[in-house]
């Protein structure tokens, strides 16, 4: 052993070859901590100072190669300013450097995750061998930043800049296959073939038959493009991932400048260039704040993969009341995820719109290329549909998803109760209804919690699991279990009106309602929540969402919370509902829709809406952009303060991503609780004090009066 250390281990192989073994103790996934690259660091002197060498393979020693740096440290790092940031980024640049200028071969056999740092350091490599189940890619602008440790050098040097602008801009994982092709691996094979097929490429390196030197030029010199070629493909690609991107995220943009900026660079002069880059953006709010959310995403993660450890049961069956759309994505759902489900439903023609959604969703993976026509069949063939409770002895957890009316959703837990296991849990999809409330109707309380999916089913990634007065933690266990074996992001909360999602995103629309009003115009409104990061406004999220739901929704907030969500006046959404224009599911809400070639609706700007508003509202008039978002956010964030304090939700971290999954809440801005951090609590005050004769969604919290007086952070607090 040439060195052993709490990371890395240099150990000899026969012919002169040497071997270096990433295995970070403690983790479960090899990542660059300060320590491991201290380790790291050593090792290359070692292989720097010793003779004799001819060759050496970098591989894992767990089942992922490695994941990139630890995110963790980011916050420590960025925080100290440019000097730091640039120290820390150049101390591993130089690293890799040297590992690229070892004077043998150097072979990478990658199986697994190779993400971010841990595919920086693969490209310093001479040549890189893929398992078949290898992941890679440069995910850095994800986190508000760019490659730092020189993906932006090595990339577009070695595989081309139009690979390299896709897999950088785009940040996406790419599969071995993909790297095969774009010429970013040197060879794919079966994962039990990775080290003796690495090995061979070193013999070869070695045995002159593979030749590494020109590599190595290559990856050191200028990029190989005439004046013309470059302007051309740099100015093209900036103008297409600005207007992918969008304004509020630059990483992809400046990680494009970057490239531009040092093409005409060798290696070193061009890394200066990709630091100065780096820099600059780990200095900003939007790196700030999605490295929080990145760091949140896996505390979120990591507690609903302790918490399904509870569980005493795995989750082998399923089943779904309910077959319409919300069921039918609730049966792909599980399906696809290899959990087979019984869809049950009272009519045939409810089963027959279940597996219709099933299907459709299927034929797109089809068409996307995603699955074939075999993995359609298998996972058609996990959804049984029924109109009889047949067999409902076998599952282990039953999700009801039918009409959201309590009196409909009692008496079908309560007969469903009847069929199934003793031991077996039974969960309610419901938006709005209190669990306690529905478990009045059950002989096992303790067995039943909700289950509330998003729609669509198949892309919302939040799965709220809510905690009614009886519910066990069996039940919670088992059905966050049930939770991540769909893919999806578990957060558990406690019972209430809305549980969290729709009791913070009704004061939102409420604030919306007020200032339709007040004469505001709803597409000002929506063109100024959008531009303030919004995926879309107010009117528009109404819409999709379902005018009549939204208005069975506003009442029973308007029931639980009397003193701020009942209406004294009649809102839009009342007057469109009675209308009969309900949103996108007939064509018609506050825009008309129609569909395009694809099949999917369109807003139209209609005077329909207009016309039916304006005896309701006051003069058209005009808000600044300053007072719409006040009006929108304030009633949001204070909700969401109170959901926090009176332990609806555990965490400032699940609060922040329960809206950002459920909501769409714009992620550069970190969630809400962030976005309070960042503009401080003295200036939300600033901002809600003039709105307060609104009412009491615009009063601040005693929890947000103390961060107040004690100039604290819920961050900091937290």
């Amino acid at each position: 052993m040439l060195f052993n250390g709490q990371a890395f281990q240099l150990q000899e192989l026969k012919d002169g070859f040497v071997e270096l073994v990433f295995d970070l103790q403690g983790d479960s996934v090899n990542k660059f901590n300060t320590m491991a690259l201290d380790e790291l660091e050593q090792a290359v002197g070692h292989l720097e100072r010793r003779a004799g060498i001819r060759g050496m393979l970098l591989r894992s020693g767990k089942e992922v190669f490695i994941v990139g740096a630890d995110v963790s440290e980011f916050g420590g790092v960025f925080s100290q300013g440019a000097s730091q940031i640039e120290q820390y980024v150049t101390k591993t640049n130089v690293l890799f450097s040297r590992i690229e200028n070892l004077p043998f071969p150097t072979v990478a056999a990658i199986n697994g995750y190779c993400l971010g740092g841990g595919m920086e350091l693969a490209l310093a490599c001479d040549f890189r061998v893929l398992s078949t189940q290898a992941k890679i890619g440069l995910p850095e602008t994800k986190l508000g930043i760019i490659p730092g440790w020189g993906g932006t050098v090595r990339l577009p040097r070695l595989a081309g800049l139009d690979v390299a602008v896709e897999w950088i801009a785009s940040g996406k994982e790419q599969k071995a296959q993909t790297a095969l092709i774009a010429g970013v691996a040197d060879g794919v094979v079966e994962p039990q073939l990775l080290i003796q097929a690495a090995l061979k490429v070193l013999q070869q390196a070695v045995q002159g038959k593979l030749l590494f030197e020109p590599r190595r030029q290559q990856k050191k010199a200028p990029l190989q493009l005439n004046d013309t070629e470059a302007l051309l493909a740099f100015e093209s690609s900036k103008a297409f991932i600005r207007g992918q991107a969008g304004r509020h995220y630059p990483a992809p943009v400046a990680a494009i400048k970057a490239m531009q900026e040092s093409a005409k660079l060798s290696r070193d002069d061009a890394l200066k260039v990709e630091t100065k880059y780096f820099t600059e953006l780990a200095q900003t709010d939007v790196a700030h704040n999605l490295v929080g959310l990145f760091l949140s995403d896996q505390l979120v993660a990591k507690k609903a993969k302790n918490l399904a450890k509870a569980a005493t049961k795995k989750v082998e069956r399923a089943a779904v009341l309910g077959a319409g759309i919300m069921g039918g994505g609730i049966a792909y759902q599980s399906a696809y995820k290899g959990t087979p489900i019984k869809m049950k439903d009272i009519a045939q023609a409810g089963l027959d719109l279940g597996l219709a959604e099933a299907s459709k969703l299927l034929n797109k993976q089809v068409v996307r290329g995603r699955i074939d026509a075999q993995r359609m069949a298998v996972v058609l063939n996990n959804i049984h549909p029924s109109l009889s409770y047949d067999s409902f002895d076998e599952v282990d957890v039953v999700v009801e998803a039918v009409v959201e009316n309590p009196k409909i959703k009692r008496a079908v837990l309560s007969e469903a109760e009847a069929q199934i296991r003793d031991d077996a849990i039974l969960c309610s999809n419901t938006s709005t209804i209190s669990i306690s409330h529905l478990a009045q109707a059950l002989k096992r309380p303790e067995n039943f919690c909700g289950m509330h999916f998003f729609n669509p089913v198949h892309a919302m990634p939040l799965v709220e699991v809510i905690r009614g007065e009886k519910t066990s933690d069996q039940a919670v266990a088992r059905t966050v279990a049930y939770a991540n074996a769909l893919g999806k992001k578990a957060i558990v909360v406690n019972d209430c009106p809305g549980f969290l999602v729709n009791r913070v995103l009704f004061p939102y629309f409420a604030g919306f309602a007020m200032l339709l009003r007040d004469g505001a115009d709803f597409q000002q409104v929506d063109k100024v929540m959008e531009r303030w990061g919004w995926p879309m406004g107010p009117a528009y999220l109404m819409d999709v969402v379902g005018i009549d739901t939204g208005v069975h929704a506003e009442g029973v907030m308007a029931e639980g919370f009397p003193d701020r969500m009942a209406k004294t006046f009649k809102a839009a959404s009342d007057v469109l509902y009675e209308a009969g224009r309900l949103g996108q599911k007939n064509s018609k809400g506050f825009y008309n829709y129609e569909t395009d070639k694809k099949g999917k609706p369109q807003k139209v700007v209609t005077d329909e809406s207009y016309a039916l508003l304006k005896p309701h509202v006051a003069e058209t008039r005009e808000f600044s952009d300053e007072d719409i978002i006040a009006r929108m956010i304030a009633p949001m964030a204070t909700e969401l303060a109170r959901c926090l304090e009176e332990g609806v939700v555990a965490s400032v971290e699940e609060a922040d991503m329960a809206l950002i999954y459920g909501l769409g809440f714009p992620p550069f801005r970190g969630g809400v609780f962030k976005w309070l951090d960042s503009i401080g609590m003295a200036s939300f005050n600033d901002l809600a004090q003039p709105l307060q004769p609104l009412g009491k969604l615009y009063e601040l919290t005693s929890g947000m009066k103390q961060h107040l007086e004690n100039k604290t952070t819920y961050y900091s607090a937290g």
